[in-house]
């Protein structure tokens, strides 16, 4: 956590809402492709684009991408949509992303006046998955980078440290305010300072692309990796991953290729 970031960043006009919703709002740019330092200060009416306290945003994207001045990594791909890493292709589609479409899409996202109705339209958007966080490194993504700023942002308001947050597993459906960052059909992931009884790995003495090791580390995993096929897959390749928000677009894609996958095979 950045020291006193908060006293300056408390004072930004938030609309009159809950300092949070600047945490859902703070890349609304990087979804129509402006650049922050010329992007709009208002979208649908309701201030985006701002700046987040505690410099959760900064911890954040060190969880998914490189400090430093990024570098291009992926040829001839420039763009705000992302890769997949199961099919190696854009997620873009022209004919699902229309300029209305998307919009559209992002008035809901970005003006929903109920922040804990905001946080579940985030974990449930199939929209804003499409977009990367960064066009230098097309493979993560902004959904999970601005659900990861939401949690870290929750928890350091709590008074919580960087070191002291874990990664826990939850039971599906079971959604908490802000620290959930995945929701799927078989479980669910949080950041938060205590677990419980629940499975849960340290996230570290500071934020970097540590995934792989967190992952490895849950003292007790939620995937059937004795049996089912598809839970083997998934999870040897989670060990491999060490971008946070590239780690769990992955998580969602490969439930819907496996669903996709099943159904066809019926």
């Amino acid at each position: 956590m950045a020291e006193n970031a908060a006293s300056g960043d408390s004072q930004i006009d938030h609309g009159g809402q809950d300092v949070m919703v600047a945490a859902y709002r703070h890349d609304a740019h990087k979804m129509n492709g402006q650049p922050h330092d010329y992007a709009p200060e208002t979208f649908a009416g309701v201030p985006v684009n701002q700046t987040v306290p505690h410099g959760v945003d900064g911890d954040a994207s060190a969880l998914s991408r490189p400090n430093g001045k990024p570098e291009q990594t992926m040829e001839n791909h420039e763009t705000l949509y992302r890769l997949s890493l199961i099919e190696g292709e854009s997620r873009y589609d022209p004919e699902e992303f229309t300029r209305d479409g998307v919009e559209s899409a992002l008035r809901d996202l970005l003006t929903e006046n109920d922040l804990e109705a905001m946080h579940r339209a985030w974990l449930e958007s199939d929209v804003v998955s499409a977009f990367n966080e960064s066009v230098y490194y097309p493979y993560t993504s902004l959904k999970y980078h601005t659900l990861l700023v939401a949690a870290l942002f929750d928890n350091y308001r709590a008074d919580h440290e960087f070191a002291d947050l874990l990664l826990v597993v939850d039971s599906t459906g079971e959604i908490v305010p802000h620290r959930t960052v995945y929701t799927g059909e078989d479980f669910a992931l949080r950041i938060d300072e205590s677990a419980g009884a629940r499975p849960s790995s340290r996230l570290g003495s500071r934020p970097w692309r540590s995934w792989a090791s967190t992952w490895n580390r849950l003292t007790a995993h939620p995937l059937d990796t004795a049996h089912d096929k598809y839970d083997m897959v998934l999870d040897a390749n989670l060990r491999r991953i060490g971008a946070w928000s590239t780690a769990l677009q992955y998580i969602e894609d490969f439930e819907n290729w496996t669903s996709d996958s099943l159904k066809k095979s019926t």
